[in-house]
């Protein structure tokens, strides 16, 4: 009897397909090393002490943007967050409403009256109602806050794609932004400046993408909120002597 004799024919198993980077952890660690690295924010802070006052208890101070134009809508939010840490933690101190000051005070401290040195201060001061009407504040020091943050360079770039077989992303972008403010000291009492101090401060972000984009965020506008906070509190406890002077080109 002839056996008809069957050739069967077996094709391999195929592997799914995997990327590059799966079952790999190193070598993603290794691709995103570099990355979190350039990601940071670098802080330079310059204090200058002219006077030897101290905050005394009961002394108030207020937080004030420099009203170099009426448009200062994007720094409203720097000077709540100087505001609010200055009355919190260690060395907390007593500050007074912002608003409320410039609504006792107007029309002296709106953009087009605000003074912009301590001389427009001292000239201010010495109208009979103005000194009268910041002695019902209870207001002794005014930090004036002056500064921006601004993105100062971005580069690399993203490309998304979408398919039968799914979605995903590659590429690399980044940026960096730069927060520089002077926060100045004056004090109402004397009618002279105590001093300043200078912050700048870089953040460097970076959003690599692999399938899908990871955004590293650095942040320098709360990084020179807290710097300045820790060294306004130091500012107005420590006598004459505290810090050194501004370095050049800061500020």
């Amino acid at each position: 009897m002839n056996q008809r004799q069957r050739s069967v024919s077996r094709r391999p198993n195929k592997k799914p397909r995997t990327s590059l980077l799966a079952g790999r952890p190193w070598l993603l660690a290794a691709a995103l090393g570099p990355l979190f690295a350039s990601c940071g924010v670098e802080t330079h802070l310059e204090p200058y002490k002219q006077t030897d006052v101290v905050v005394s208890k009961g002394e108030q101070l207020v937080v004030l943007a420099r009203k170099q134009h009426s448009n200062h809508e994007a720094e409203e939010g720097f000077v709540q967050c100087i505001s609010d840490a200055l009355k919190k933690g260690d060395g907390r101190l007593e500050v007074h409403s912002t608003k409320a000051f410039e609504d006792s005070m107007y029309p002296w401290f709106e953009p087009s009256t605000a003074p912009l040195s301590t001389d427009d201060l001292s000239r201010l001061l010495e109208k009979p109602a103005v000194l009268q009407q910041v002695r019902n504040t209870g207001v002794r020091y005014v930090v004036w806050l002056d500064g921006s943050t601004d993105r100062v360079a971005s580069g690399g770039g993203i490309t998304c794609a979408a398919g039968i077989g799914g979605a995903g992303c590659m590429g690399l972008a980044w940026w960096e932004d730069d927060s520089r403010y002077d926060a100045t000291v004056w004090d109402i009492k004397q009618a002279e400046s105590a001093g300043t101090i200078h912050a700048d401060v870089k953040g460097r972000s970076v959003m690599p993408a692999i399938i899908i984009p990871i955004p590293l965020i650095a942040r320098p506008q709360a990084a020179a909120c807290r710097g300045l906070t820790q060294q306004l509190k130091q500012f107005l406890t420590s006598p004459r002597g505290y810090g050194a002077g501004p370095e050049p080109g800061i500020g």
